[in-house]
């Protein structure tokens, strides 16, 4: 019985290791944040892009009234 609990916990000890040493995880954690990165920049320069338009559009529609 105290050998099956040894081997219990050596095999516990090993996987929580193993789960320490694996970096997998954190590459696609790092590619989401890039891409979240990315889609903050692009939102943030397509607003004013938009408000821009938004005028322009507002202009053709009372020339056309």
């Amino acid at each position: 019985m105290e050998q099956n609990a040894s081997m219990s916990r050596s095999l516990t000890m090993s996987s929580l290791r193993d789960f320490v040493r694996d970096d997998g995880g954190a590459t696609a954690i790092e590619y989401a944040m890039i891409a979240s990165c990315i889609a903050g920049a692009v939102i943030a320069a397509v607003m004013p892009l938009g408000t821009s338009l938004n005028g322009i559009y507002m202009t053709v529609s009372t020339s056309l009234n």
